[in-house]
């Protein structure tokens, strides 16, 4: 369109407060996929969305993507050959898991191996691919604000750098902004029992002088027992090239002194075991995580929601990195697949998540709670999968990875675990 016709366009538009309206619409940007995060589901999304031809663009609010997550970063064995990312993100090769009950007992599974990263790797190395498929990620950008407009959705966000506040339409919406996810001010996807399933933890990284015990770099340890108030500290050790990840949540507000002495604690405890001796320069780091029942309505008129933003997570272990890159894989597709109804796109995801993996995650909430009742439930689980690996292996499996064998051996195993928990 040629200038004169532009500058005509403009006046007759700025006649009226309407037409004001109407040309603000018209000029303002636009694109195929918006999405809020670049954690593995925004940056999985991005990637393979974009990888389509389909213009995407990524809100992270960090300067720096990944740089402030606080994370264990463990991840299933065989993730990166799943998700087409590079070895070189592995930092140890886990074929050990340690349980401990509440009582300091050890408990050793063998598995995977599993693998160990960290978040700023992890997440940057997916941001970088999803840039070289065509994606543009915009850092400090900060979300506000959702609304409709004309059939397409309008994300209001603030550049933190440069102290505005921009908008950008978008015919598909994907939210994937972690547990400090807002959602409570929309309808849609508010969630009373969001606030109940979150956690304060903290975790600290020990970079040693000299490498701790060998038996630490083939380990994930995950601890449970009870703290002075009677609730569950889910704690963790996971290894990496150049530190010990050591850090603890527990569900509901802890004032920051006091979950401070817990995790001193415990870290202290882990040390001692592991590194005695050995000097350290610690690195301190908290978050909010989550570990509560999956967000009931996680897709509706074009705006979908993944990873810990849509509850995501195990709350046995806090796992959610491979709940998370599936989300944001799923996303890409559905987007792909009905990239002119949006409407339909977030329906068909939302029905598919939970097909996916609603059943599971509610079950590991319901099994937390049940073992959190009475500590010693703990130790007769452990117990039973120290002797029977394979049901801590189908334990945890998705559902569609059993046979019928497997299926009969499991809720075997099951009865009996219920049987021995009832006369605990």
């Amino acid at each position: 369109m040629c200038p004169e016709v532009l500058v005509g366009l403009r006046r007759y538009l700025e006649r009226s407060d309407a037409g004001a309206a109407r040309m603000a619409a018209w000029m303002i940007e636009s694109t195929d996929l918006l999405i809020v995060g670049c954690g593995p589901a925004g940056g999985v999304a991005a990637r393979e969305a974009a990888s389509r031809g389909l213009r995407v663009v990524v809100l992270e609010k960090d300067a720096v993507v990944g740089s402030k997550r606080v994370c264990a970063a463990g991840l299933r064995p065989g993730f990166c050959r799943e998700f087409d990312l590079p070895d070189s993100l592995v930092h140890c090769n886990t074929p050990r898991l340690a349980l401990f009950d509440p009582y300091g007992d050890e408990y050793a599974v063998r598995f995977g191996p599993g693998h160990t990263s960290t978040r700023e790797e992890l997440d940057g190395t997916i941001a970088a691919r999803a840039v070289t498929a065509g994606a543009e990620i915009r850092t400090n950008a900060l979300f506000r604000e959702l609304s409709s407009e004309g059939g397409r959705t309008l994300v209001e966000y603030a550049d933190t750098a440069r102290g505005e506040r921009r908008r950008i339409a978008a015919r598909h919406v994907f939210l994937a902004q972690g547990s400090t996810a807002k959602l409570e001010r929309h309808p849609r996807f508010a969630f009373s029992g969001w606030a109940s399933g979150l956690m304060t933890t903290l975790q600290q990284r020990w970079y040693l002088a000299r490498p701790a015990a060998p038996i630490a770099y083939e380990t994930l340890e995950l601890h449970y027992y009870p703290a002075r108030d009677g609730r569950t500290v889910v704690a963790w050790m996971f290894p990496k090239r150049d530190h010990l990840a050591i850090g603890l949540g527990i569900t509901g507000k802890v004032p920051g002194a006091e979950l401070r002495e817990e995790l001193d604690e415990f870290a202290a405890r882990t040390i001692r075991r592991l590194a005695p001796g050995i000097e350290a320069r610690v690195k301190l780091e908290g978050h909010l995580l989550y570990g509560g029942m999956p967000r009931p309505t996680v897709g509706a008129d074009g705006v979908s929601i993944g990873g810990t933003a849509a509850g995501l997570v195990d709350a046995t272990n806090g796992e959610g990195i491979y709940e998370a890159a599936t989300s944001g894989r799923m996303l890409a597709d559905f987007v792909w697949r009905y990239r002119d109804d949006a409407t339909r796109a977030s329906a068909a995801y939302s029905r598919a998540l939970h097909d996916r993996f609603y059943a599971r995650l509610a079950r590991r909430v319901k099994l937390i709670e049940f073992l959190s009742r009475r500590p010693k439930r703990f130790r007769l689980l452990f117990e039973q999968f120290a002797a029977a690996p394979r049901f801590a292996e189908l334990v945890a499996n998705e559902r569609f990875d059993r046979t019928w064998a497997d299926r009969i051996f499991l809720y075997a195993q099951a009865a009996r675990f219920g049987a021995r928990s009832l006369l605990a």
